[in-house]
């Protein structure tokens, strides 16, 4: 038994011009609501980001080329990167060795 349609209100498919106009209006301004997305940035950071943006692809083709850092700078990124795999396979300090590690974030 479908009791949705039970509650229905009797819909007349003639009606005035007038009313008409104004359900026309009334899902216009509905769809517009749906179709536009909420406003995310405001104006100021708008732009902001189209000034970066315009800078990023400007900037490069203006300046001069830069040399090379220096070798000890290079070696910085691989520093750390080594820090990090060293410290992501050392065994933790936990003294129980048949306890599972996940459990924890589960």
């Amino acid at each position: 038994m479908d009791v949705g349609r039970n509650n229905r209100k009797n819909i007349s498919f003639q009606s005035s011009p007038e009313k008409s106009k104004q359900e026309l209006r009334r899902s216009f301004s509905s769809q517009k609501r749906l179709m536009i997305p909420a406003n995310s940035f405001s104006l100021e950071s708008l732009v902001l980001l189209v000034g970066l943006t315009a800078s990023l692809l400007i900037l490069p083709l203006v300046l001069p080329p830069l040399p090379p850092p220096p070798f000890m700078l290079l070696l910085i990124p691989i520093g750390i990167m080594v820090l990090l795999m060293v410290l992501a396979f050392m065994p933790s300090s936990d003294s129980k060795p048949n306890r599972d590690v996940t459990c924890n974030f589960m």
